[in-house]
């Protein structure tokens, strides 16, 4: 038997809960279909825990705009709900004068897009402000900060919930099909079963092109590739020497080893960034030496043995190894002309930051 239900959305990441918030907020019935056991099981839980400032990104750029809006709606959020968060700031630094011009860049960058508090400062301010840093050059943003990305979720899903929302745990989704009368998806698991609707929000996140081409009536041709860029991460043991969070200057595909200071004051290093062709969240300590040069970077006073093994995560990524980062693709029926459907791809960083906005630009795309 088929039942029939208003709006799916798949995924309970911290995406598809913020989407699936602002559904039911707006009066539509909503069900969330997880194939976890929980929420926010890969990357929404294993990340840097960073609220963004919008600083990277190029202008007009659905993650500038998302990151932006989303920034200033989420310290709103966690404000009015409760969420553990800090607004700790963050410095760029330059590590050599070849980099100098990158850094100071970032000011141009970071107004494009309506960020206008990023500031050089002298580097007797930056050994005020962190004096375990080293540098030829730095840049301060007051707006950055962290955020308990748990606690965050949790009040999303409450929101959902006391919204008329619903939340469906070990729930894949393995197939579907789109058709006149509404979107068919089947649903595995212990308990298999068919629900037609007539918005589906495709939120899978590391898999959603995967999950996209299992539904028929989807063009395969809007249907982007799936690349999988897997960071490690690494803890440093005590209290951490930083207050702040410390970026060196980004790659073409993530942002570089950065310290990022947790709420309970302890310091974590990463990601890297390693290319695999399958989820896999295994550790390789092999890659401890890499961590160690490029840190000492910036913080040569980091001693041997002082970092230990912490996380890995896996970004959902649609531009592949030697490619410039591709943009959020967020896809209406205007992009794949099925009715009803909006479809996430690649919501990595700023994901998190932008989530809020996100929610509201696919209610948005959906009117």
């Amino acid at each position: 038997m088929t039942e029939r239900i208003d709006c799916v959305v798949i995924g309970a990441g911290v995406v598809g809960l913020a989407v699936a918030r602002e559904l039911a907020l707006a009066g539509r019935e909503v069900i969330v279909l997880e194939a976890e056991a929980c929420i926010g099981n890969h990357t929404s839980s294993r990340n840097s825990e960073v609220i963004h400032a919008g600083i990277y990104y190029p202008k007009g750029s659905l993650k500038a705009r998302l990151c932006v809006a989303g920034r200033d709606r989420l310290y709103a959020y966690c404000h009015a709900h409760g969420v553990a968060h800090g607004n700790c700031g963050k410095v760029l630094v330059a590590a050599n004068e070849a980099e100098i011009a990158t850094v100071l860049g970032y000011i141009d960058k970071a107004h494009a897009n309506g960020v206008h508090d990023l500031r050089r400062i002298s580097l007797r301010e930056l050994s005020e402000l962190e004096p375990a840093v080293r540098a030829v050059a730095a840049v301060y943003s007051p707006s950055t900060g962290i955020i308990d990305s748990h606690g965050y979720m949790l009040a999303l899903q409450g929101d959902l919930e006391q919204a008329g929302g619903t939340v469906v745990f070990l729930s894949p989704v393995v197939g579907g099909r789109a058709g006149d009368g509404g979107i068919l998806i089947r649903v595995g698991g212990s308990d298999p079963m068919e629900l037609c609707c007539n918005t589906l929000v495709n939120s899978a996140g590391l898999v959603a092109p995967q999950l996209a081409r299992s539904i028929d009536g989807i063009p395969a041709a809007t249907i982007p590739p799936q690349y999988f860029a897997k960071g490690h991460y690494y803890t440093m043991s005590g209290r951490s020497p930083f207050k702040r969070l410390v970026y060196p200057m980004a790659g073409t595909a993530h942002l570089g080893v950065h310290v990022t200071v947790d709420l309970g004051g302890q310091a974590r290093f990463g990601p890297d960034l390693d290319w695999i062709d399958r989820i896999d969240y295994g550790f390789d300590s092999a890659r401890e030496p890499l961590f160690y040069e490029a840190i000492r970077q910036y913080y040569p006073d980091l001693q041997d043995g002082a970092l230990q093994p912490g996380y890995t995560g896996i970004r959902p990524k649609i531009s592949g190894p030697n490619q410039p980062a591709a943009d959020f693709m967020i896809q209406g029926p205007r992009e794949h002309g099925v009715a009803g459907l909006v479809n996430l791809y690649g919501i990595e960083s700023p994901g998190l930051t932008a989530s809020l906005a996100i929610g509201a630009y696919v209610r948005e795309v959906l009117t």
